[in-house]
């Protein structure tokens, strides 16, 4: 009869090979990352951290296989990980970017202005495990139609600033307009009360009924008219305070395009610099030796 404990047996045995080495794999691979650390080797802790997207993105490698357990030890520790190596990501960031100013929120999460002006504007935050700008989509894109509007030598809000004028200049003109108003409203009324008054001959009771459809609808319109100015100072002022408004953002951006164009010469540069963050910053580590070393 077969004796089936030999089996369990060997598989315990196997079972505590496949885990002390296992276990002694991860312990590598931690001492690897605290070694780097140490070491202030921030390059080889982004390689260490995320294994694949240095590969693809230094090493030009596509069809490797990437194991990212060992990378997952340390995720509970991704806020430490990144305050670590944001010193010298700053570092390089405002060599490249003078124009951004960083401020941490929470251990190792970042948001970032554009310019030092009064005014300036929330920008987004920096994923710094990434080396990646995760810009506010809403401000990013006044950015991007505020060079796309030079190119009709037009700030961003132009078109709604002159909307609103306009608007200004009609209501102004309806408020200044109100005493005539009020002088055409009382004679119609009292055409009115002359034909309300007046006996006709029967012939003429229609052509009489159509004059007084005219001055009825009349005097609605100007009603109408006298409703919109009613609220014109207060439309006014609130146009105003919008036009102030959209033209201090068009100052702002004004001075957001001076910066790009003075580091980078042209918006595409800037852009294509975004998208190759990562590998220029990791390259930069490589050529300068971690930079703090």
């Amino acid at each position: 009869m077969d004796n089936s404990n030999q089996f369990v047996l060997a598989d315990h045995k196997q079972a505590t090979i496949d885990l002390t080495n296992e276990i002694k794999n991860k312990l590598d691979y931690l001492q690897s990352l605290g070694r780097a650390v140490q070491a202030q080797d921030d390059r080889l802790v982004y390689q260490l951290i995320d294994s694949e997207k240095y590969s693809t993105e230094i090493l030009k490698a596509r069809h490797s296989s990437y194991d990212k357990s060992n990378e997952r030890l340390v995720e509970d520790a991704y806020g430490l990980v990144s305050e670590y190596l944001s010193s010298n990501l700053i570092e390089f960031l405002r060599e490249r970017y003078p124009f951004f100013y960083f401020e941490e929120t929470e251990t190792g999460k970042f948001q970032f202005y554009f310019g030092n002006w009064w005014g300036r504007r929330l920008f987004g935050t920096l994923d710094v495990l990434n080396v990646k700008f995760n810009f506010d989509e809403n401000e990013y894109q006044k950015l991007v139609r505020s060079f796309e509007f030079e190119a009709e030598n037009k700030r961003l809000n132009t078109d709604t600033i002159e909307r609103l004028s306009q608007e200004n200049d009609e209501l102004q003109e309806l408020l200044d307009s109100q005493s005539n108003r009020e002088a055409e409203k009382e004679r119609m009324r009292k055409k009115l009360k002359q034909l309300n008054q007046e006996k006709v001959m029967p012939w003429d009771a229609g052509k009489q009924r159509e004059m007084k459809q005219r001055l009825t609808d009349e005097l609605s319109r100007i009603a109408e008219i006298d409703e919109k100015a009613a609220n014109g100072y207060q439309r006014i002022h609130e146009n105003e305070k919008r036009v102030l408004e959209l033209s201090k953002e068009d100052t702002l951006l004004g001075y957001e395009k001076q910066s790009i164009i003075a580091k980078f010469g042209s918006f595409e540069n800037f852009k294509e610099k975004n998208a190759a963050l990562y590998r220029d910053y990791i390259t930069d580590l490589i050529a300068t030796g971690n930079r703090r070393n």
